[in-house]
């Protein structure tokens, strides 16, 4: 069931506009009249993060698809060169990989539409309309291009400041126009996208407000039940394929005995006798019992009674590895089919190109008269 709220802070008129759903999504948590969307970047293969963070709530989301209810899930292909891919050859791999990881996980493309977000040229049609609403003041509150500018308060400069690249600091806009051009109604992201659909709905209202009329919904946070995985190394940074240390990030794809090796490997602490979540105490003990937590569908207290008989490392180690293996079991095997069969992802694509563009056409279309062009 919902529970209004969010633990970031959201303008008042907004908190409405923030759904949390408790560990599984029930049919009666989305209107029959939804139109739901989300996209990835394309970092190429998913590791656990991703699939217990986004893109496992979107299977659920297919499961539950009603007949009038519209779900496009994307590679976020436009936002990933914010930091440039020289390398075209693995970028576009990564395209592939990302794609067989959606369809792996359980998205059903006869019920979800699957696109590349720069198939579709009408999100930076409206990106362009929408820049002409956003403040510079707004986007500078923005959190996310500071970190990956690697700016931290109180050091940020002019200099500094001024060695960001425009799409870096704009791409919130991007993000906007993607639901926008929808005109979605639920968009399900974890708490570190929230300030982004704020900045969305504030741009929709913005819009409307302008032009004198209803157009754009405001589209709803939808705070699914997803789990923020750290690394298996360092527990006080987000799981990433980036990491210079691999044997810290377990992937959809890694096979039964890897993921045992990683897990042996991961960090936790000197106290044997129990199990329990202390993030501050315990960050990597903490993030095991999140991951079961996450795979199991099972609040931290079901997990910690789960585990309280155990007394080693051992024991509890090879009960996780043994939950993610049987979890990723079906993935795994899906991923590896689908990398084999190019000719079926394009298949995909090229079906859910066109859903999508008839339906971000028709809108833009609207847009545009509205608008005066």
């Amino acid at each position: 069931m919902l529970r209004h709220g969010c633990r970031v802070a959201v303008a008042k008129r907004f908190s409405s506009t923030v759904q949390r759903v408790d560990y599984k999504l029930d049919a009666r948590d989305i209107p029959n009249d939804a139109t739901i969307f989300s996209m990835i970047q394309p970092t190429g293969k998913f590791h656990l993060g991703n699939y217990l963070g986004a893109t496992r709530v979107w299977q659920d989301l297919c499961d539950l698809k009603q007949p009038d209810q519209k779900l496009l899930f994307g590679i976020a292909d436009l936002h990933a060169l914010t930091i440039p891919k020289p390398n075209v050859q693995e970028f576009r791999q990564f395209r592939n990989e990302a794609i067989a990881s959606i369809l792996a996980v359980g998205v059903d493309p006869q019920r979800a539409t699957v696109m590349h977000q720069s198939s579709i040229p009408q999100h930076s049609q409206l990106h362009w309309l929408l820049s002409t609403l956003a403040s510079m003041g707004y986007l500078n509150r923005m959190t996310q291009w500071k970190s990956k500018s690697n700016l931290k308060q109180p050091t940020l400069d002019a200099g500094a400041i001024g060695n960001v690249k425009l799409g870096l600091f704009s791409y919130p806009v991007l993000q906007a126009a993607d639901v926008l051009i929808y005109r979605a109604t639920h968009v399900p992201v974890g708490d570190d996208q929230s300030q982004h659909l704020e900045l969305t709905r504030y741009l929709a209202e913005q819009f409307n407000s302008t032009y004198k009329t209803d157009y754009f919904p405001l589209p709803k946070t939808l705070l699914a039940p997803t789990k923020k995985i750290l690394s298996l190394a360092s527990p006080d940074k987000k799981m990433s394929k980036s990491d210079t240390n691999q044997e810290s990030v377990i992937y959809v794809n890694d096979e039964p005995n890897v993921i045992a090796k990683k897990i042996r490997k991961a960090v936790t602490d000197s106290i044997m006798d129990h199990f329990n979540y202390d993030p501050v105490n315990r960050p990597g003990v903490s993030n095991l019992i999140n991951i079961i937590s996450g795979i199991q569908r099972k609040s931290i207290q079901e997990v910690e009674k789960d585990v309280s008989h155990m007394n080693n490392f051992k024991d509890f180690k090879n009960y996780v590895t043994e939950v993610i293996v049987e979890e990723l079991k079906g993935p795994r095997e899906q991923f590896a089919r689908f990398m084999k069969e190019p000719g079926y992802l394009d298949q995909v694509v090229k079906r859910g190109t066109e859903e999508a563009q008839e339906l971000a056409e028709n809108n833009y279309k609207e847009i545009a008269k509205i608008v005066g062009l």
